[in-house]
C-alpha cells in the first residue's frame, strides 16, 4: 500500500533514514533526525506543488513502514528522479519492484511527467535489477566521489 508521506511517518522516515545499513549509499548518506523531519516537510510540500512525491509503503492493512518510493527533484539538476528504499527485513519479496514501478507509472500516466530518471552506483546490483524490472533503461555513466554511476530513465510514450 502506497501513501503519500505524512507526519504519522516521522517514527519510520527516522528509522529507515538514520540507519547506515539502509542509507550509507543514498545521495546525502545517512540523515539525523532533524534532517529526516526537514526532509519531510520539503516531501509534503513537494506533494502540494507537483501532485507527485514520495510515498510510504506499508503491507495491506499494516501500520509498520516497509520503505520509501516515489519521485522528486534531483539536486544534482538531473530531473525529477525515482527514489527507493526499503529495510533489509523489507528485501528480497519484491517490495521494491512493485512499489517503485506504482510510482513511476503514477508519474509517467497521472501525472503525465515526460521524463523520469534515477541513479544508482554502478555495484549497487539490487537496485540496478529493480530499474531493469520496472522498464527503466540505462541512458548515461558519470563518476561521483570517485564511484561509477548510472544513470536510468524512462520517457513517456505518446
Amino acid at each position: 500500500m502506497l501513501t503519500p508521506v505524512g507526519w504519522r511517518d516521522l517514527a519510520g522516515l527516522e528509522a529507515l533514514k538514520t540507519d547506515p545499513l539502509i542509507f550509507a549509499q543514498m545521495l546525502g548518506g545517512v540523515r539525523s533526525r532533524a534532517q529526516v523531519a526537514a526532509e519531510l516537510a520539503e516531501d509534503i510540500v513537494f506533494w502540494a506543488a507537483h501532485g507527485v512525491g514520495i510515498w510510504a509503503v506499508r503491507e495491506h492493512g499494516g501500520e509498520a513502514l516497509l520503505g520509501i518510493t516515489g519521485i522528486h527533484a534531483r539536486p544534482d539538476g538531473r530531473g525529477m528522479g525515482l527514489r527507493f528504499a526499503f529495510s533489509p527485513e523489507s528485501r528480497g519479496h519484491g517490495y521494491a519492484r512493485e512499489a517503485a514501478g506504482a510510482a513511476l507509472r503514477y508519474a509517467l500516466e497521472v501525472v503525465q511527467l515526460t521524463r523520469i530518471v534515477a541513479v544508482t552506483r554502478e555495484t549497487n546490483f539490487e537496485s540496478r535489477t529493480v530499474l531493469g524490472a520496472i522498464g527503466m533503461r540505462e541512458c548515461e555513466t558519470f563518476l561521483r566521489g570517485g564511484e561509477r554511476m548510472l544513470m536510468f530513465e524512462s520517457v513517456r510514450r505518446g
